[in-house]
């Protein structure tokens, strides 16, 4: 779903993700349909607060961004980039029309309902989800997904690539981003988990259409402080060992991490089993409906043993993405690039746009 875009050549993209711990850019060929490597790169800038987001200093930031751009030698300007989940509106509508000249009309006059902005200060994206017709027990329906981004929020986006020299061909969100690298072409039900500085995306993925969209102010940052305050040690050192099991174990000699992860991630997880109730409230019926599995993304999915402790916490399977899944590189590289694997996940599905 593109809250813009414009024509270019299906050829090669970067993709830029600007987020609270930095900006990650990935540019991706396509070779006979099959996205390529081309180049990457990455700068560490964290946030300690949502004021502090990049996005916030155009000037500063397109210095940055022409900078990474140089040094990584990226070979085009066509650029896909994503608005975080937490800026965007999204909503699943329901209306009772499937007349095709009414539809519009009536998705916008919800719209104006459930929208927290005025209409005239948004961007707003419909996808068609389904249609019921008329029948002798249901009326016609239409089932859409609705996208609303603040168009200041969007201006901010148009005037940082366009002073970073690049050519914006489409703006779209992390959630959609996400499906097309961590989800793909697979129709089960999916949980994907975003754990990022500040704050942690979660949202339930049904046959590729985001029906629940979460975003709670607790992130990788958060769990950092917890580690730090806890053993009384310094914040450099708190982030590094958050990421080395041998470390982890300070807090569990017996080598069991879960009494720890309980409440590393607790708020986490309250709010994923907050998600899952949702999504599972949203139509009734005799068969409960299910999550089949759960996908981690993001800095801090690294924690040791994290997958381990939800899938025997919630009773779903949970695994690490791999958002390099469907893209070639060289094989010399695949250490690196699993490493980096979690945090690009918004970036290539970026770069996979109009390739995929």
């Amino acid at each position: 779903m593109a809250l813009f875009s414009s024509s270019s050549d299906k050829n090669s993209y970067i993709g830029i993700d600007i987020g609270y711990g930095g900006i990650k850019l990935v540019e991706l060929k396509n070779e006979k349909g099959r996205a390529r490597l081309v180049t990457y790169a990455y700068v560490n800038v964290p946030s300690e607060s949502l004021e502090q987001a990049l996005i916030n200093d155009v000037p500063g930031t397109s210095d940055l961004l022409k900078k990474m751009l140089a040094k990584a030698r990226t070979s085009t300007k066509r650029t896909v980039a994503a608005l975080p989940i937490s800026s965007v509106f999204s909503s699943i509508m329901s209306v009772p029309t499937t007349d095709e000249k009414q539809l519009k009309d009536a998705i916008v006059q919800q719209a104006k309902k459930l929208i927290p902005l005025p209409l005239e200060e948004v961007v707003l994206d419909t996808k068609i989800i389904d249609k019921t017709e008329k029948s002798a027990t249901e009326k016609p329906a239409t089932r859409a997904l609705v996208t609303a981004a603040p168009k200041t929020l969007v201006n901010k986006y148009v005037e940082l690539f366009k002073a970073s020299g690049l050519e914006l061909t489409s703006l779209e969100t992390e959630a959609f981003a996400e499906i097309r690298s961590l989800v793909g072409k697979d129709r089960s039900t999916i949980m994907v988990v975003d754990i990022g500085q500040l704050r942690t995306n979660i949202m339930v993925v049904e046959r590729g259409i985001p029906f629940v969209t979460r975003s709670i102010a607790t992130g990788g940052f958060g769990v950092t402080q917890m580690i730090a305050k806890t053993l009384g040690i310094p914040m450099e050192q708190a982030e590094s060992m958050k990421r080395d099991i041998k470390s982890m174990q300070t807090f569990a000699p017996t080598g069991d991490l879960s009494p720890i992860l309980a409440v590393l991630v607790k708020p986490i997880m309250d709010e994923m089993k907050y998600s899952i109730q949702l999504y599972q409230s949203q139509e009734s019926g005799a068969t409960a409906k299910k999550i089949d599995k759960i996908i981690l993304t993001g800095g801090s999915a690294l924690l040791p043993r994290l997958s381990d402790f939800l899938t025997k916490e919630l009773g779903i399977n949970t695994y690490l993405g791999n958002p390099w899944a469907r893209v070639v590189y060289p094989l010399e590289l695949k250490p690196v690039l699993e490493e980096l694997g979690p945090r690009y996940a918004v970036v290539i599905g970026c770069a996979m746009r109009d390739i995929d």
